[in-house]
């Protein structure tokens, strides 16, 4: 298991199965756990899932991946007391919802 601390200085924890999970299923993702830390630590902007309102997405541009020029989101279960991610992964594009934390 490893742990983080976001930008709040919050601890959240990525487990090793959910580590597999992000490696395995999103195989880019593959030796990303740098950037995953430097997302939840120095995001561009925080957005509430509009599905699930415990769920916050990190996201932040980098210019160098293994897909070319991407967002990395980290999608991160919000509980009290228990902070936890779900998956990571490349993408194209911020989803819609509720801006919680913006880089000004």
């Amino acid at each position: 298991m490893k742990w983080f601390k976001d930008i709040h200085d919050r601890q959240i924890r990525l487990t090793d199965e959910r580590q597999e999970h992000i490696e395995v299923d999103h195989p880019e993702m593959f030796g990303q756990i740098k950037k995953i830390e430097d997302t939840l630590s120095n995001p561009d902007i925080i957005i509430r899932s509009k599905t699930d309102s415990d769920v916050e997405l990190f996201y932040r541009h980098y210019d160098i991946t293994p897909v070319t020029e991407k967002y990395l989101c980290v999608v991160v279960k919000v509980l009290v007391g228990n902070l936890f991610i779900i998956t990571a992964y490349f993408t194209d594009t911020i989803k819609r919802g509720d801006a919680l934390w913006e880089k000004k």
